[in-house]
């Protein structure tokens, strides 16, 4: 069979937590809303990280361990983690943990941040240094998660004993929309996971993706993308208004070059919005309600993802 022979398959579909603040609420009600997830169908429940950003963010490895409590079934996405920001060998030992806790349910999405140099200061890393440090992150993260000794790289460079107990190593997403993130992907994970692209913006990147991975002469790795969504049958505009309320609290500032990308209106409207990217080559959906009833969201949202299409590909591409 050649590569021009093409299958059907389905995107996975994954919603973000509320572990922000910028649902327009304290609570984080994050508990409540792993199960929610699960009972509804979801593939995924995940999680974001800052240390210090424009609204409160709970730490990500705290929400997944309690959302790991309540689920059985659902993988648990970090969407995405700032590795860099911590020891290597600190964030092996509670990957690991939660790979054990959890049955081997761990997506590790890996990010290089830097939207707020304050937090990087904060945690004694410089910022210039996120993108080298993150790259010796992942080429060490084999060794360190599946229990063998390793020596850590500059600028640690420090040898790290057996850690144990161990799970299987995670599935590593990196996240980014920059050629550099493209280029990490392709190199050193199992996929990329984009942010703030459209359909035409992810159809290329993903080109890019599978032919540098050819290149290098890896898997191909899989693409994804996460994307604001909301959605109101009542009122679209409301929908389009409360997300740009959603985005002003989570980054503290204008947010018209961020509008562009988000999901919202009718769920007429939202469903297209959707296939667009499963059509464009997405095989991950992280959606992230923009709004401050998420259990609301949630079951719209799990009501859609019955009405996208399934990706066409090749054989070539499945291998």
């Amino acid at each position: 069979m050649t590569d021009d022979v093409q299958a059907r398959r389905p995107a996975e579909v994954g919603i973000m937590l509320p572990a922000s603040g910028a649902a327009d609420s304290e609570r984080y009600d994050v508990i409540a809303a792993a199960r929610l997830a699960e009972e509804l169908g979801f593939d995924s429940i995940w999680t974001v990280d800052h240390l210090a950003f424009h609204t409160g963010i709970l730490e990500p490895v705290t929400v997944l361990a309690a959302a790991c409590g309540v689920t059985g079934r659902v993988s648990l996405g970090f969407g995405v983690l700032l590795a860099a920001m911590r020891h290597p060998a600190w964030v092996a030992k509670q990957i690991a943990s939660l790979q054990v806790l959890s049955g081997d349910r761990v997506v590790l999405g890996v990010g290089v941040g830097g939207e707020n140099p304050g937090e990087w200061a904060a945690a004694g890393v410089p910022v210039a240094q996120r993108g080298r440090r993150t790259d010796a992150f992942l080429d060490v993260l084999p060794d360190l998660a599946a229990g063998r000794p390793a020596r850590l790289p500059q600028p640690w460079d420090a040898p790290v004993p057996v850690l144990a107990p161990t799970g299987v190593v995670p599935p590593v997403w990196v996240g980014g929309r920059s050629r550099a993130a493209i280029e990490r992907a392709a190199a050193r994970a199992d996929g990329w996971l984009g942010l703030w692209v459209d359909a035409g913006q992810l159809a290329r990147r993903r080109a890019a993706l599978l032919a540098r991975a050819r290149e290098l002469g890896r898997p191909r790795p899989r693409a994804g993308v996460t994307v604001l969504v909301h959605v109101d049958d009542r009122d679209p505009d409301h929908a389009r208004a409360e997300s740009a309320r959603f985005l002003r609290a989570q980054y503290g500032g204008p947010v018209d070059r961020l509008m562009p990308y988000v999901v919202a209106g009718t769920g007429a409207e939202v469903a297209a919005g959707l296939a667009s990217l499963v059509t464009a080559g997405a095989d991950q959906l992280v959606l992230l309600p923009g709004a401050a009833d998420y259990p609301a969201q949630y079951h719209r949202l799990a009501e859609l993802r019955h009405e996208l299409p399934d990706r066409l590909v090749s054989v070539g591409e499945r291998s």
